[in-house]
């Protein structure tokens, strides 16, 4: 399971022209999800992510967690992650798992960092064309991978 993660002023997903979801101060996290994934990787990427300091501190070290700033989170699926572009220029995606096995993982990743933060996580429409907009505040952006946990 992959993640790279925004720490944004602001964002939102569009579906055909209307908001789908939105938030203020928190995290946007686009998330890939492989075959191997499992709810070991759900577990520890969803918990890494809420207690993740990398929101400002009064003397503006990133010393605060999503939780501690009492932000929100914005999940969306993104296949792309697991791109391979070893060969050629046109990447492959064949590491990405298909709807069937990545729907589950995915709504089961939301559930977890719910139970996480605390709060209630916004989502993308799995499968959709989205407009993603941010405003990414730093900027500060961290990609994380479950199976090689750096």
């Amino acid at each position: 399971m992959r993640a790279l993660i925004q720490r944004v002023k602001k964002a939102s997903v569009t579906i055909e022209g209307k908001i789908f979801s939105e938030i203020d101060q928190g995290l946007l996290v686009l998330l890939g999800i492989e075959d191997a994934d499992t709810q070991e990787d759900i577990d520890w990427l969803a918990g890494k992510i809420a207690r993740l300091r990398i929101f400002s501190d009064e003397n503006g070290a990133m010393n605060l967690s999503v939780q501690d700033v009492k932000g929100d989170c914005l999940v969306v699926s993104q296949f792309t992650l697991h791109a391979n572009t070893k060969k050629g220029n046109r990447p492959s995606f064949i590491n990405a798992a298909k709807p069937e096995t990545a729907i589950p993982l995915y709504e089961k990743f939301v559930l977890q960092l719910e139970n996480e933060t605390n709060r209630k996580v916004r989502t993308g429409s799995f499968g959709a064309m989205m407009d993603v907009a941010l405003i990414n505040d730093g900027p500060v952006t961290i990609w994380i991978d479950s199976k090689k946990r750096e």
